[in-house]
């Protein structure tokens, strides 16, 4: 009558390629002789490595759902016109062949094992020792955002491909997603935004996390220090010694007019109360306006104007 290959998968005759893969999975691992002692285990995971590697080959499984076993391996009639008959399926009797093509790798236990070498305590259909799988190391990408986005707070929409699992849990393609990050006002450089388990998937590991870093683009106004604002304003040796007023644009388009009428020495900075960055735990709060300066001294000087200078800073 010959062997029943789908019965010794536990599956019917109606079963998807996924189901094939999924029930061979299952029995491999409850059956082989490495994790399982018992007598007749060796044959069982024999008869389930040739049961795989027929089943799983669309000709071979078309050939055998056809003709049986005797078929299979005997050859069936082949389509040319002198009647040849097709050389027959010969299990080449190799099942840890079949296990490490599946599972991949040449130690397909490695995943059963702690770092140090002890077995995992966890059951899982016959097989002792199964430990957890490791989790790929985090993907870091760069989020270049503008100094008006952490202002006012965004929202940015990133597209990846990645490695996504089949069905069967054995085979895999790459697939788009959209990941979508919501800036809040007062976000710094250096804010890390991470989103579980969104890397590539894989049979035998932990899709890694991926993290995205705020980095802060360059601003032609300002730069940033925690929640203050750092602008810098070039001015005349006079301003600098008899006082002035000065306009600043905010980030939000306001024109400051910031009175200064200390003398400007090169220390000097000048601080403008709740014009900075908004706070993140609290957006209705924002740090300091703080100015520095840039005096421009005169390349040259008449003597006259130094005799001047003199007497004005003798007094």
């Amino acid at each position: 009558m010959g062997r029943d290959y789908y019965a010794a998968l536990e599956i019917n005759r109606n079963a998807t390629d996924g189901d094939i893969k999924k029930s061979y999975r299952r029995l491999a691992l409850k059956y082989h002789p490495h994790v399982n002692g018992l007598p007749g285990a060796y044959e069982k995971f024999n008869e389930l490595a040739e049961a795989y590697d027929v089943l799983s080959d669309p000709q071979k499984k078309a050939t055998y759902d056809k003709f049986g076993e005797e078929g299979l391996k005997g050859g069936i009639p082949s389509d040319s016109a002198n009647g040849a008959w097709s050389s027959g399926y010969v299990y080449h009797g190799n099942p840890e062949k079949i296990f490490r093509l599946f599972f991949g790798g040449d130690n397909p236990f490695a995943d059963f094992y702690t770092a140090d070498g002890n077995e995992v305590d966890i059951n899982f259909g016959g097989l002792r020792g199964r430990g957890v799988k490791k989790q790929d190391p985090p993907i870091e990408r760069d989020l270049h955002l503008a100094l008006e986005d952490l202002f006012y707070g965004c929202t940015k929409k990133i597209k990846i491909s990645r490695r996504v699992m089949n069905e069967d849990g054995h085979t895999s393609s790459i697939k788009d997603k959209i990941l979508t990050i919501t800036v809040k006002p007062g976000w710094k450089e250096g804010t890390r935004i991470t989103f579980p388990k969104e890397g590539d998937q894989g049979p035998n590991s932990i899709p890694a996390d991926i993290v995205f870093v705020v980095r802060q683009k360059p601003h032609p106004r300002f730069t940033c220090r925690n929640n203050d604002l750092i602008y810098t304003a070039q001015i005349s040796l006079e301003m600098a010694l008899t006082g002035f007023s000065l306009e600043v644009e905010t980030l939000d388009g306001r024109l400051l007019n910031v009175p200064v009428n200390d003398t400007v020495h090169p220390q000097y900075s000048k601080v403008v109360t709740g014009e900075g960055m908004p706070l993140s735990s609290n957006p209705s709060t924002k740090g300091n306006l703080i100015i520095q300066f840039t005096t421009r001294f005169p390349e040259k000087l008449t003597a006259e104007k130094k005799q001047l200078l003199k007497q004005a800073l003798a007094m």
